[in-house]
């Protein structure tokens, strides 16, 4: 048994014309739902540069905060490299750590010797289907001058990501293979509208 804690995900896009049967069936099939808007930023070591000249592709070091929640943590989080399509060919399977942050997590991060490289807004709905969270969200565009998200255009690109709510350590009682059952089950309920498939992310 591997001592990784893990995402297991899906991932689909869709444009507005799709949105409200997409919608209605996910919340059909969801225990809650609520609308979301969160704030990312993406970091990368200060020696990532060196780490690509010698050939490696450098842990990014990700901060996410979901903004429409002013009481809400920071959530520091890192992904390593997905395990192979050969061992799980039906849903990426990826190592996740992660951990809250109370208080400045972006002048913590900088302090842990990484710089930032970029940041998004995201806004939509969550929903939750047992251990799982679904989020179907549009990247919102910053305003140059504020550095403020503004609302995304109605033709804008739907984003869903179907995966694990927590990270998942694969042991007798929490297999990794129950957790991709359940991701496949709404892969499985959302045939024929939204194609949910693996991504080497």
């Amino acid at each position: 048994m591997s001592s990784h804690f893990y995402e297991v995900a899906l991932f689909g896009e869709f444009y507005a014309p799709d949105l409200k049967p997409i919608l209605n069936r996910i919340t059909l099939h969801s225990e809650s739902s609520q609308p979301f808007q969160s704030r990312e930023v993406v970091f990368e070591p200060l020696d990532a540069a060196a780490q690509r000249d010698a050939g490696t592709e450098p842990i990014l070091l990700r901060a996410k905060k979901e903004i429409s929640d002013p009481n809400a943590p920071w959530v520091l989080f890192s992904y390593l490299k997905p395990e192979s399509v050969r061992v799980h060919p039906e849903a990426t399977v990826r190592p996740w750590a992660t951990c809250q942050v109370v208080g400045d997590a972006l002048s913590f991060a900088a302090a842990l010797g990484y710089v930032r490289r970029s940041q998004f807004y995201r806004r939509g709905y969550a929903f939750r289907r047992g251990t799982l969270l679904i989020t179907m969200a549009q990247q919102e565009q910053l305003d140059p001058a504020t550095e403020l998200p503004v609302r995304a255009h109605a033709d804008t690109l739907w984003e869903v990501e179907v995966k694990t709510a927590e990270p998942i350590r694969n042991t007798q009682e929490t297999p990794l293979n129950k957790a991709i059952e359940a991701v496949l089950q709404v892969q499985l309920l959302m045939k024929g509208l939204l194609d949910l498939r693996r991504q080497d992310v």
